[in-house]
């Protein structure tokens, strides 16, 4: 019962940090261009946006931590990447939230039946 608890606790906590890092404009923005064009530098990044190249890189950060970007290296280049498996998590999360309300929306129709036949 207690690794059950730390799995959803740590699957809670993985989700708020993907929701936290998505919920700024300019990374939201950063992981639209990456899925767009692939693969970016840094730089390249950084020359698409009126910020400071060490702002985009502390989004980048974010986004790393968040499991939503990657960077690899070839030679003295560093590549940022999107990671798109992450987002099941909020596809998840929001599946779960609409079959709660489907739930309740069927509890509510029963109810409503009853009420009609009982009359």
């Amino acid at each position: 019962m207690l690794f059950t608890h730390m799995v959803e606790r740590n699957d809670t906590d993985q989700l708020s940090a993907i929701l936290k890092a998505a919920s700024e404009p300019n990374r939201r923005a950063i992981l639209t261009l990456l899925a767009q064009n692939g693969p970016m530098k840094v730089t390249d990044i950084a020359a698409r946006f009126d910020l400071s190249l060490n702002a985009i890189s502390k989004h980048i950060k974010v986004l790393e931590a968040a499991g939503l970007a990657s960077r690899r290296t070839e030679w003295r280049e560093h590549l940022i990447e999107v990671q798109m498996g992450p987002l099941s998590q909020i596809e998840n999360w929001f599946a779960d939230l609409r079959s709660i309300w489907a739930l309740r929306l069927d509890a509510l129709e029963a109810a409503l039946l009853e009420e009609d036949n009982n009359d």
